[in-house]
């Protein structure tokens, strides 16, 4: 994982392999949101509202209208209330993605699933059950040894 700094003007260059891989272009704007202690950048092109359906999407079936209307829905309630929303299914990653509401590569995030383990972080975090927060990889991998 490639390591970035904030420079002292508080900007932040990210790396050419994660700009190709993410599809992002200069003067892409972000969202940004603090989720567990992690920073979660989202590409306006992916926040829900923020961007209209495909040109296609007036070519869809109404039961996949009903499928991306639940899925813009709930990605609105993830966005809003991490700790009370409920995760897409399969088929509203797939639809949302190909709609352009979320990133294709981050389909799995958004599943009910990742969703429901987001939640139980969440509630260990506001219990105060976390643990030491490691300067490196190499400093956690020896705190799971024993060896710290």
């Amino acid at each position: 994982m490639p390591k970035i700094k904030v420079s002292a003007d508080r900007n932040v260059k990210l790396p050419k392999a994660i700009l190709s891989k993410s599809r992002l272009k200069a003067g892409d704007s972000f969202t940004i949101r603090i989720v567990s202690g992690s920073i979660i950048l989202t590409p306006e092109k992916f926040k829900n509202g923020k961007k209209k359906l495909n040109s296609q999407s007036k070519h869809h079936t109404k039961p996949k209208q009903a499928l991306l209307e639940t899925a813009k829905k709930k990605i609105a309630a993830i966005n809003t209330n991490l700790r009370t929303a409920r995760g897409l299914t399969e088929a509203e990653t797939k639809a949302a993605a190909q709609a352009g509401l979320i990133d294709p590569d981050q389909r799995w995030w958004w599943t009910e699933e990742w969703q429901n383990g987001e939640r139980k972080a969440q509630r260990d975090i506001d219990a105060g059950q976390v643990s030491k927060v490691y300067d490196d990889v190499d400093e956690a991998l020896q705190a799971l040894k024993g060896e710290v």
